[in-house]
Formats: C-alpha cells, sequence, structure tokens
C-alpha cells in the first residue's frame, strides 16, 4: 500500500512538472519564436488582427469578419510537440488547434472558466462529431499560463498550467497540419511558441495511469454570454 502511494504521488508530480516528459518525448527543435516581433512566415492570419504589442503578439476578433480570429502555421507535421504560453486580455476564448488532411483534427479549448482537449468534428455536415477527452473548471481570468499539446501517433496529450488531459483516435494517424491559434472576443496576448519533433515515451503507461481515463473527467461547459445580434460562428 505504502509503495502504491509513493507511485501515485510519484506521477503525479511529473504531471504537474512543466519540462517532465508525459505523452513525448520531446526532440529536434522544428521552430521557435517568442513572438515579441509578431508573426511572420511560416505563419498566416486567415481571420481577425495580429499584432505584436509591448513584446507580445496580439490577437484579437474583428467584428467585420464575423468570424473568430485565426492564425496559422502552413507546416505539416509528424509526432510533434507544441508548447507556448497565454494571457487572456478581454477575450471570451482562445484554442490550440490542428487540422487533418480534410477539416479538423484537435484542439486544446480554453475559457477563462474551463480548457477541454478534444477530437474535432472532422466534417461538419457530416455525421462525424468532436469527442471531447476532458473538461476541466479553470480560473484563468488573470495571468500567463502555459500550454503544451503532443501528438504521437494515434494519441494526444493536452495541458494548460497543471490540468493534464490525452485521448486516442485513429484520425490523428492521418498527417497533421496547421497548427495554431484561434481567438473569440477581444484580445488574448501570446508568447514563447516552440514547436519539436516527438517520439513516445517508454514511460507513457506509467504516466497515463495517473491521468483521468478520457471521458472521465467532462464538466458541463460554461454557460455562454447573452448573444447581441447574430451569432457569431465559432473560430476554426
Amino acid at each position: 500500500m505504502k509503495h502504491a502511494l509513493l507511485l501515485a504521488f510519484g506521477l503525479a508530480s511529473i504531471i504537474q512538472a512543466a519540462d517532465q516528459p508525459l505523452l513525448a518525448i520531446p526532440g529536434k527543435v522544428l521552430y521557435e519564436n517568442n513572438l515579441a516581433a509578431g508573426a511572420g512566415k511560416p505563419w498566416r492570419a486567415a481571420k481577425g488582427e495580429w499584432q505584436p504589442v509591448n513584446g507580445v503578439l496580439r490577437g484579437a476578433e474583428l467584428a467585420a469578419d464575423k468570424h473568430g480570429a485565426v492564425l496559422r502555421m502552413t507546416d505539416k507535421l509528424k509526432d510533434f510537440v507544441i508548447e507556448y504560453e497565454f494571457k487572456f486580455a478581454g477575450a471570451r476564448s482562445t484554442s490550440l488547434s490542428i487540422n487533418a488532411v480534410k477539416d479538423h483534427m484537435a484542439r486544446i479549448m480554453i475559457t477563462p472558466k474551463s480548457v477541454t482537449v478534444q477530437r474535432d468534428d472532422n466534417d461538419h455536415e457530416g455525421p462525424d462529431k468532436a469527442v471531447v477527452f476532458a473538461r476541466f473548471p479553470a480560473e484563468l481570468s488573470e495571468g500567463w499560463h502555459k500550454v503544451r499539446l503532443e501528438m504521437v501517433g494515434d494519441k494526444m496529450l493536452g495541458k494548460v498550467d497543471d490540468l493534464a488531459a490525452w485521448g486516442a483516435d485513429a484520425l490523428f494517424l492521418q498527417e497533421k497540419a496547421a497548427p495554431g491559434f484561434t481567438v473569440g472576443g477581444q484580445s488574448v496576448d501570446f508568447r514563447n511558441f516552440s514547436l519539436r519533433e516527438a517520439t513516445l515515451n517508454p514511460a507513457w503507461e506509467d504516466v497515463k495511469a495517473a491521468l483521468p481515463k478520457p471521458g472521465e473527467k467532462v464538466a458541463a461547459a460554461p454557460a455562454k454570454g447573452a448573444a447581441k445580434g447574430k451569432a457569431k460562428k465559432k473560430a476554426k
């Protein structure tokens, strides 16, 4: 019993430690940018306004777009680890999302009150639906917060500060593409972005034992504020 408690404590400590391997072992750095000067190539702004402000990158939705702000890289990926920091500056939501060969693949969706790790709806109008692996209550309205997304093989792991969850799906075996940020409302600040190659952590089965099982921790989605005028489309 004592040994089991020590093991559980040790695994919990690993999950809370920012730089410890979880699903993936980070490898070669593919891209790094502190974003102090904004986002040049290989980033492309699809919607919204993205500007350097006081040494960070600020993303904001534009009312004229009738769509959340979207900034994506042009890269195609295999197995990877992405890390960055963000701070809410008035926005209602932000996400880190990954696209598939066709349509969306996965994302970490963040509001000031919640963190959601999910496989995305991959066809919108068809029968496919998003699968929420975990949704945690959170208090993220103030200060800087760290995000990590790891994808290896058919698995993904999302982590915001000390909140971590994972899931698996055959969709993740497809080529991954166009990692990027979304912002709903105004505004969110971003800094210290890194993208690295990844391999499966040999200790993944032990780490997994200390994480919630997919679907085990799914809190109710935060209530949406009263809409004004026409409903805006979800950031993609």
